[in-house]
C-alpha cells in the first residue's frame, strides 16, 4: 500500500515537475520572442538565398565564403535601396498632409471634405451635412507626438536590421549550423529519416519563398503600371508597398486597397475633387481590382502549386484554416508549415493511406 502511495506520489511530482518546466520554457520563449523572430526571418532570407548561392558556386566557380559574401551583399544593398524609397513618399506625404503643421493639415482636410459635401449635395446626397458640427481634427494635434514616437522607433529597427542580417549570413555560410542544431534534438535512430525531411523541406520552402517574391514582384510591376498611367506620385514606392501587403492571404490586398484609396486621394490635394481627385482614384481602384483578380485566379495559384507541389485547393483551405485558428499570423505561416508537415508525414508515416494521397506529389 504504501509502494503504491509512494509511486503515486512520484507520479504527481513528476507531472507537476512537467508542467512546471513546460510553464518556464514557454515563459522563457515568450521573453525573447523578439530574437525567435530574429532567427525565423533570418532562416527565411537563407533559404531564399539558396538558389542564387548554389549558382554562384557551380556556375561561377566560387568558393562558398565568396559566394555567401556577394548574396549578403545584394541584400544589403536592396534592403537600403528600398529603405531609400521610402523616403521621397515620407516627405511628400508629410508635405501634402502637413504632418508638422497642425493648422495646414486641418485646412487642407476641410477643403478636401467640403469638396467632398458639395459633390454629394449636387446629386441630392446630405452625407456630410452635420460634417462641420463634428470635431473631426482634434485628434490631429498629436500626429506631431506619434511622428516622434516613429522617429524614435528607428533606432530598435537598426538593431533588429542588423541581428537579421548577422544571423542570415552565418545560417548560409555554414548551411548545416540550423540542421545540427535540431539534430541534437532529434530521438536516437530518427537521425537518417530526420535528415532526408530536413533537407527536401528546404528544398520546398526556397521554392515556396521565391515564388512569394515572384507574385509580390508581378503585382508591384502591375499596380506601378496603373499608377504610372494615371500619374500618381511616388507610384514605384506605393506599388511596393502594396505588393508587399501581399504576404498576408486575402487581407493584406484589403489593408493595400484602403492604402493605395488613401494615398491616391491625397497626392495632390490642390487639385479639384470632382474633376481630377474622383476619377483618378476610381479609376485606379478599378485597375488595382483587375491585378488583384489577376494575382488570385492566375498567377498566384500557379506559382504556389508548383512551389510547394500541393494543389490549389489544397493551400486555399490551408490558409482559412491557419487564420481560422491563428488569426493573420495563421495565415502568413499556414503554407509553409503545412509544407513542412506533409514532408515530415511523408518520411515517417509514409504507409499510412492518408498521408500517402496528400503527399502523393512530394
Amino acid at each position: 500500500m504504501n509502494t503504491n502511495a509512494k509511486s503515486i506520489s512520484n507520479g504527481i511530482l513528476r507531472a507537476v515537475g512537467t508542467m512546471v518546466g513546460i510553464a518556464l520554457l514557454a515563459y522563457f520563449l515568450y521573453l525573447i520572442r523578439s530574437v525567435i523572430t530574429y532567427i525565423v526571418i533570418a532562416a527565411i532570407l537563407s533559404l531564399m538565398a539558396r538558389p542564387l548561392i548554389k549558382f554562384f558556386k557551380q556556375r561561377v566557380r566560387m568558393n562558398n565564403t565568396l559566394a555567401v559574401i556577394i548574396t549578403m551583399t545584394l541584400y544589403v544593398v536592396v534592403i537600403f535601396g528600398l529603405i531609400a524609397m521610402f523616403i521621397p513618399l515620407i516627405n511628400q506625404q508629410s508635405q501634402n498632409l502637413a504632418l508638422l503643421n497642425v493648422d495646414e493639415l486641418e485646412a487642407n482636410i476641410e477643403n478636401l471634405l467640403i469638396e467632398i459635401n458639395t459633390f454629394f449635395q449636387e446629386r441630392g446626397i446630405n452625407v456630410f451635412e452635420q460634417l462641420k458640427s463634428v470635431d473631426v481634427f482634434s485628434n490631429f494635434k498629436a500626429i506631431p507626438f506619434l511622428f516622434n514616437t516613429v522617429v524614435t522607433s528607428i533606432g530598435n529597427f537598426s538593431i533588429g536590421l542588423f541581428s537579421v542580417l548577422f544571423i542570415t549570413f552565418f545560417l548560409m555560410k555554414d548551411n548545416l549550423l540550423l540542421n545540427n542544431g535540431l539534430l541534437a534534438i532529434v530521438p536516437k535512430g530518427k537521425e537518417g529519416r530526420f535528415q532526408r525531411s530536413f533537407t527536401t523541406i528546404k528544398d520546398l520552402l526556397s521554392r515556396y519563398f521565391l515564388g512569394l517574391f515572384l507574385q509580390i514582384t508581378i503585382l508591384f510591376v502591375l499596380y506601378f503600371i496603373i499608377l504610372l498611367i494615371f500619374g500618381v506620385s511616388n507610384g514605384i514606392v506605393i506599388a511596393f508597398i502594396c505588393a508587399l501587403l501581399n504576404v498576408i492571404p486575402y487581407i493584406g490586398p484589403l489593408i493595400g486597397g484602403a492604402l493605395l484609396f488613401v494615398f491616391t486621394m491625397t497626392s495632390d490635394l490642390e487639385l479639384d475633387f470632382q474633376t481630377e481627385i474622383l476619377p483618378t482614384t476610381l479609376y485606379v481602384m478599378i485597375g488595382y481590382f483587375v491585378a488583384q483578380m489577376f494575382d488570385n485566379f492566375i498567377s498566384q495559384p500557379r506559382i504556389f502549386s508548383q512551389a510547394t507541389k500541393s494543389h490549389p485547393l489544397e493551400i486555399f483551405l490551408i490558409i482559412i484554416i491557419g487564420g481560422l485558428l491563428f488569426g493573420v499570423v495563421g495565415m502568413v505561416v499556414a503554407v509553409p508549415t503545412y509544407t513542412a508537415l506533409k514532408v515530415i508525414l511523408k518520411e515517417f508515416m509514409e504507409d499510412n493511406k492518408i498521408v500517402k494521397s496528400l503527399t502523393k506529389e512530394l
